[in-house]
């Protein structure tokens, strides 16, 4: 499917902090939600990892309901406001539209946004803390798959203790994704919600050891682990260490955009999705960019209209090409040594393997290398001594893992699927649940 180009983007260089997409105006809202044909059985609603009930929450809008609208959005999803930024909703919600056929699917992510905002801009709670159960539970990580396990658990009535090792909530939401998507302000308004249902959120507190975990274990009846992945992966050649890194280089741009270094001609090392937010910083600040991908546009990881976005921006790709040294001048980046590629039998992801073309290689002329190349797994797993598959936590399908009473959700439970901020919420939710039912048949247990 074909994804339509943003209508107001700004040109490169121009208005760089500002969302692509800006706020929907309440008559435009209005318009957009009476163009919905309330299905029945909506294939939209389907198509949600949350399962949020759209038809339900766009009739709201339609009828000035914007309490009622996010409410029906944020029971199913608690991070509504994150996940109508970045969810790929060409590949799901509005993928599904029935009015694909006849016309534009109807704008779901931005009447999502729209309700929610609406709400979380004033300050207003639309839940309250469940009953207390006398249960605890302490949630290890802050970012999507965290913050909801502690939402559900909290709204259950359990006392819930969010640990956060870095100095701000909201994982990934809040370092690592860029400011056209989601500004920081967003990710963090959904933290402060998740402390209003009294959730005991600790920043700075981190778990690394096996210790640590049993620590926990004794103060509270069940365990969530959220921890995400591990940094961009090290590629093995010359000059990496003048590499930045593609992660460090986005939370940079929206936690401390005054210090940000980028070059004049920047190289992009990689073809996912961060590769491309990473770009597309670089580009709006003026750069002359190049993405580097050793294979082709058709095994990209990236989604289709995240790859439009780009070439719309004036990124460049440079497809067959693998790097292969960083070319320096004392400490100065000057270029980037590559191999041209071509593509052999599948390999064990199931996409054809590169190998190098005969001949010698070339020089993409540039002056910083930013390298996103995906993640690695995460390495806390093997300290806590827990089971893994293919290198990812593995849970059952209750989202425990191989130790009792220990959880697990989000991106390092990933082995397959994509890894996506709605899934990790999914997770969250599935862990709260499960949880809350290991505490009520602990009840019946003991009458």
């Amino acid at each position: 499917m074909t994804a339509p180009v943003p209508p107001d983007a700004p040109p490169p260089g121009a208005n760089l902090f500002a969302e692509t997409y800006t706020p929907l105006t309440a008559h435009e809202a209005t318009v957009e939600a009476n163009r919905c044909l309330y299905c029945f059985d909506a294939p939209c609603l389907q198509a949600c990892p949350t399962h949020i009930d759209i038809p339900t929450f766009i009739r709201k809008i339609s009828t000035g309901n914007l309490r009622g609208s996010a409410r029906t959005i944020l029971e199913a999803n608690f991070l509504g406001g994150t996940c109508a930024r970045v969810c790929p909703v060409q590949e799901l919600c509005e993928g599904a539209c029935v009015l694909n056929a006849e016309e534009k699917p109807i704008q779901i992510g931005r009447l999502q946004r729209y309700a929610v905002d609406h709400v979380q801009e004033r300050g207003v709670q639309l839940f309250q803390p469940g009953t207390p159960t006398g249960h605890s539970v302490a949630v290890v990580g802050s970012g999507p798959a965290g913050l909801s396990a502690a939402a559900e658990l909290a709204k259950l009535g359990h006392a819930v203790t969010l640990l956060e090792k870095r100095e701000l909530g909201g994982g990934l939401s809040t370092y690592g994704i860029i400011v056209l998507r989601e500004p920081v302000e967003v990710s963090l308004r959904e933290v402060e919600a998740v402390r209003a249902l009294g959730v005991d959120v600790q920043t700075n507190r981190e778990v690394s050891s096996r210790a640590d975990l049993d620590a926990l274990l004794a103060d509270h009846g069940a365990v969530v682990l959220a921890v995400g992945l591990g940094a961009v992966p090290a590629m093995g050649m010359p000059g990496e260490e003048h590499v930045t890194d593609g992660l460090q280089f986005i939370e940079d741009s929206k936690v401390s955009a005054d210090t940000l270094r980028v070059g004049q001609r920047v190289a992009v090392i990689g073809a996912g999705n961060t590769a491309i937010d990473a770009a597309t910083i670089a580009r709006r600040h003026g750069a002359d960019v190049t993405m580097v991908y050793r294979r082709t546009e058709a095994e990209m990881t990236a989604y289709r209209h995240e790859y439009e976005f780009a070439l719309h921006e004036g990124i460049r790709y440079q497809f067959l090409t693998q790097p292969v040294r960083v070319v320096t001048e004392g400490d100065r980046v000057t270029g980037l040594e590559c191999v041209k590629m071509v593509l052999g039998v599948p390999d064990a992801s199931g996409r054809p393997s590169p190998r190098p073309l005969p001949g010698g290689g070339f020089v993409i002329p540039c002056d910083q290398v930013i390298t996103a190349i995906g993640q690695e797994k995460p390495a806390l797993a093997v300290e806590l001594g827990l089971g893994l598959e293919n290198g990812y936590i593995a849970v059952d399908d209750a989202m425990q893992t191989s130790i009792p009473r220990v959880y697990a959700g989000g991106d390092c439970v990933r082995v397959r699927g994509t890894a996506s901020t709605v899934m990790a919420v999914q997770d969250g939710k599935y862990a709260a649940a499960a949880i809350h039912q290991q505490f009520a048949q602990k009840e019946a247990a003991h009458g």
